[in-house]
């Protein structure tokens, strides 16, 4: 089985730029074009939020005519720059719609290994992340509910400190009460998140947990604690979670045109110096 995962794809309404610099439409469209073109198509493709700017209709159309040139089913998780009522009234067949107020969902089709379950994060006017005990219920009842089967949550949130100072300033309360969830539950695979714009690897509960780089701009690496709060314009990136029959291996991919592929051996079989 194959995951792709886009992340924080922030697109704006037509003609309109992310703070003044960013064509999130193109640089989204560039993406998926990069995944079309891949020798192996992904079973399923999930987006870990933040799917638009500014949470308004008239973006999520914009975004939803973009996803209908994927041909495999698309799973997405809001972000803190999302608005879930506005993401209903376009997204209306999408399984994260409920009557909880929530965008969650548990998915396995009879096609896959593997177990994928979205956690909702947001709380409307707050960009940090929420995990109220409704919400945290709710994951320990699903993830109970297939104890033997390798799963892959899905939230917009790292549950973890990542040391870039203001995004940590907003990001997961009440990780500690996710970690010890999740260390009830061996049967968590891997943990994926956005919310970074970058590519980051922590241990939470002992599992694997990521954040995936944007496919738009990249949050400026500065660790320090005062670090301000600035992007760059690196090549837009997605993550490829490929189950091999025993784990899932991720692979991080820049979504930009390369020169190659270039053979290592000529037609005799001897490698080209």
């Amino acid at each position: 089985m194959l995951i792709a995962q886009f992340s924080d794809t922030h697109i704006k309404p037509e003609g309109q730029l992310a703070y003044s610099v960013v064509d999130t439409h193109q640089m989204l469209s560039h993406a998926i074009d990069h995944l079309l073109q891949l020798p192996q198509q992904p079973d399923v493709v999930v987006i870990s939020g933040d799917l638009v700017d500014a949470g308004s209709v008239v973006e999520y159309e914009r975004l939803e005519n973009l996803l209908d040139r994927l041909t495999m089913p698309v799973l997405m998780v809001p972000g803190n720059h999302d608005d879930r009522e506005h993401m209903r009234q376009v997204f209306r067949a999408h399984p994260g719609i409920s009557t909880t107020g929530f965008w969650q969902f548990a998915l396995q089709s009879d096609d896959w290994p593997v177990r994928i379950v979205g956690l909702d994060t947001v709380m409307p006017g707050d960009s940090s992340g929420v995990l109220c005990s409704e919400r945290l219920s709710w994951l320990d009842a699903v993830l109970a509910q297939a104890p033997d089967t390798p799963t892959l949550v899905v939230m917009h949130h790292p549950p973890f400190i990542t040391g870039i100072g203001h995004m940590d300033d907003i990001g997961l309360e009440q990780r500690h009460a996710f970690t010890k969830l999740i260390g009830q539950h061996p049967q968590v695979e891997r943990i994926v998140c956005g919310h970074l714009h970058r590519h980051i690897h922590a241990l939470v509960a002992g599992r694997s947990t990521l954040t995936c780089p944007s496919t738009a701009h990249t949050v400026q690496l500065d660790l320090a604690p005062d670090a301000a709060a600035e992007f760059r314009m690196e090549p837009a990136g997605y993550l490829l979670h490929w189950w091999n029959g025993e784990q899932l291996v991720t692979h991080q991919v820049h979504a930009v045109d390369s020169p190659g592929p270039y053979p290592f051996f000529d037609e005799s079989g001897q490698l080209i110096l």
